[in-house]
């Protein structure tokens, strides 16, 4: 049995109008669909072979049918391509009212919000990766006689402060002296660059403080490869109890602890599974993601970079009928925008 163009012209119809209503679709429902201009008998007929052919579903007796994640899956690599193409066109004329801040950590909260507002979905942006940044400066300040405050600034403004405690009293000269020493020696450079040479080349230069240069460079290590720089940012899960589908008691609890897990949305966000990519656009769709929680979801990703090193993965999480013509549009304008945006400067 092949799936001919009259079979896919109807689960198209099924699709769109599941995605509407959310109600499971009948025969008659199709037939009044605009353009098929064929019998509910003949319909039902086609449905029956769809339903055979492991694309839509039947979940109760006597009810209408829904998508399989067989029938999403075809739908969204092929049938909603040409709509697709129109509305991204639409969207990026409109565009979003993105800010400019010096804390990439606002920034990307700031956006997650604006995804939420305008999916009506639940969003999540992680931070980028820290050893892939460069070391922008270093300032150590004076907190008390016997403690120091290190303030590390990474590539993105990816800010990092934390108070070391010293053995002997600094004067303003030495402290000053010292900030020179380690700006002059390791601003630009990645994790990587800071090899036991530049270290020991550092601590030489800094002769009796080299103690100090010792716990700073510590914690310029844990700056870059701290579990702490594990960073994802989540914006509108409430929005998930307005699809009846995920506001079940159980599903509702179970989605929204997976959310709470930053852990377990980074793995998502960077799942390895076998699901399409187009545009730079991924598509889990219920089973194919690996998280059990989220079998009635579907998540759409695209990545991001604002820089050279800063780049992290974007990620839309709704019911399997959301609108994604919708959503790939919107996260492809937003990574248009922010293109526009950090590549001007």
């Amino acid at each position: 049995m092949e799936l001919d163009e009259r079979k896919i012209k109807i689960l198209q119809a099924i699709i769109q109008t599941y995605l509407d209503t959310g109600e499971p679709v009948g025969s008659r429902t199709i037939s009044r669909y605009s353009g098929l201009n064929l019998s509910s008998a003949t319909i039902r007929n086609e449905m029956s072979d769809l339903e055979e052919l492991g694309y839509i579903l039947q979940p109760h007796t006597s009810a209408g049918r829904i998508p399989s994640d067989k029938g999403y899956r075809l739908y969204v690599n092929q049938l909603m391509e040409e709509k697709a193409e129109k509305e991204e066109q639409a969207s990026l004329q409109n565009g979003f009212l993105i800010e400019r801040v010096d804390r990439l950590e606002l920034l990307l909260k700031q956006l997650a919000k604006i995804l939420a507002v305008n999916t009506n979905y639940a969003t999540m942006i992680t931070g980028p990766q820290g050893h892939h940044n460069k070391l922008k400066f270093i300032q150590l300040s004076k907190l008390s006689d016997y403690k120091l405050l290190v303030v590390i600034v990474v590539e993105g403004n990816i800010i990092k402060n934390v108070m070391i405690d010293i053995q002997e009293e600094l004067s303003d000269e030495a402290i000053l002296n010292l900030n020179i020493l380690l700006n002059s020696s390791l601003n630009g450079l990645t994790i990587e660059e800071i090899n036991l040479a530049r270290i020991t080349k550092l601590k030489e230069d800094a002769g009796n403080y080299s103690g100090i240069i010792s716990s700073v460079l510590d914690e310029v290590a844990k700056a870059f490869t701290s579990d702490e720089d594990l960073q994802v940012y989540t914006s509108g899960t409430t929005n998930i109890f307005k699809y009846p589908e995920l506001s079940d008691g159980q599903i509702a609890s179970e989605l929204i602890s997976t959310l709470e897990e930053k852990q377990v949305l980074a793995n998502l966000m960077n799942d390895p599974a076998d699901s399409e990519k187009k545009d730079g656009i991924q598509v889990y769709i219920g089973h194919e993601t690996s998280i059990q929680t989220m079998k009635d979801c579907s998540v759409v990703t695209t990545t991001y970079e604002l820089g050279e090193g800063i780049h992290g993965t974007i990620g839309v999480i709704g019911p399997k009928r959301m609108d994604y013509n919708k959503v790939v549009s919107t996260l492809k304008t937003l990574v248009l925008q922010l293109d526009a945006i950090f590549k001007k400067t």
